[in-house]
């Protein structure tokens, strides 16, 4: 009898852990998923931006029959530099002097920087193999504001500001050789078949009429560059249209969301909601608010939880109280859904294979829509009835 009472608890714990299981984890279904290059790594620098851009194009080339490229960051890096201090100092002094950018820096500037291979202009000198402008940046931004003060500017400060840059990253090259041909970086652009014509940058907030563009008010958005404005919901159809036609999305993002987990996974968990409390759901409404979302905190990427309804009056909200922030681009591949059938956006990031899925990220769509400052898409995959709302 003692045996069988055993045998029974044995089996009543294999069930109850094996039901814990099942509620714990994600497993992912792919949707649709468009071909991207290798996860890279920006480490020590702000330049996501560069990253996730170029990732964008080089999924572009991949989806235009062009084969597998290694475009350079470091090279539009370089050349932002320069047109960042210009406007600096041109604004005496009134704009963010920093690393972060905006998709515009590399989309806007195509026509005049043109692009360059990985192999012709990697940013590292002396032998490094990663990426740090945490010096540099502290360099660049002395040098700049010491600029200010002046009533004039000499006619050297540029190639002395060129120089600081050229001892960081080495001479941004005029020409280069690619698979034995010679190319400027416009002439590269040209033979890879990339226009800078292609490519729109939308967004979706109130405070500007929908389907006009305005120039999206954050510190990153040195360029003050336009962006189409949309409501949410036809930006998530935009989004889902461009991926499950075959082009992926350049993404701007929030990342200091407590749904951002270093587990590869980001969603907007509800702390309010009863289901995300397991089985304890006594004690959980007895714990106070501040309580509920540590205790939800600790379980994102690890349990598969209840979100929150995104509306766009959420979405403005957070942007009007600095809840949403330019702090991160990433790049969107693809659509997959989980076990319960909830539906997650493939994003590819640029801070090395890290993590669970090795430098991927499982976005949920409660997280892009709340947390999407703007994205950029190539304007051939704009939904028909988007277009002709924004006369495209």
């Amino acid at each position: 009898m003692r045996k069988l009472t055993f045998i029974l608890v044995a089996f009543l714990i294999s069930v109850s852990m094996s039901a814990q299981d099942e509620k714990k984890g994600y497993e992912f279904t792919v949707i649709k998923e468009n071909a991207i290059t290798p996860v890279k790594n920006q480490a020590n620098t702000g330049t996501c931006w560069s990253f996730s851009a170029m990732s964008f194009l080089e999924s572009e080339l991949l989806r235009m029959g062009k084969g597998t490229h290694d475009l350079s960051e470091m090279y539009n890096v370089r050349r932002n530099y320069e047109d960042k201090a210009d406007k600096y100092a041109r604004t005496h002094g009134h704009m963010i002097f920093a690393q972060g950018g905006s998709f515009a820096d590399v989309v806007e500037t195509l026509d005049e920087y043109g692009l360059v291979p990985e192999e012709a202009y990697t940013g590292l000198l002396d032998g490094n193999d990663r990426h740090n402008h945490t010096e540099m940046e502290k360099v660049l931004a002395g040098y700049v504001k010491g600029l200010i003060p002046g009533r004039s500017l000499s006619k050297q400060w540029k190639v002395a500001y060129n120089g600081i840059l050229d001892t960081y990253m080495g001479e941004k090259p005029e020409t280069f050789t690619y698979e034995g041909k010679t190319y400027t970086p416009q002439q590269f652009r040209d033979y890879l078949g990339i226009k800078q014509s292609d490519y729109i940058s939308i967004t979706s907030y109130t405070h500007e009429p929908f389907y006009k563009s305005f120039a999206i008010e954050v510190p990153d958005n040195w360029r003050w560059a336009h962006s189409y404005n949309l409501p949410v919901d036809e930006m998530i159809e935009t989004i889902d249209h461009a991926l499950l036609n075959g082009y992926t999305v350049a993404w701007a993002t929030d990342v200091s969301e407590v749904g951002f987990s270093r587990q590869g996974i980001a969603i907007i968990p509800d702390e309010n909601a009863v289901e995300n409390a397991g089985t304890d759901q006594a004690k959980w409404l007895g714990l106070s608010e501040s309580e509920r979302r540590s205790s939800v905190s600790g379980k994102i990427g690890y349990e598969i939880l209840k979100e929150k309804d995104i509306t766009q009056e959420m979405r403005q909200e957070a942007y009007d109280n600095y809840e949403t922030t330019d702090d991160h681009g990433m790049h969107i591949y693809g659509i997959a859904k989980d076990q319960q059938g909830n539906k997650y956006y493939m994003v590819k990031n640029s801070w090395g294979e890290t993590g669970p899925y090795n430098g991927l990220w499982y976005a949920s769509e409660a997280f892009v829509r709340y947390k999407t400052m703007s994205i950029v898409i190539n304007k051939a995959s704009l939904p028909k009835n988007v277009a002709k709302k924004l006369s495209l």
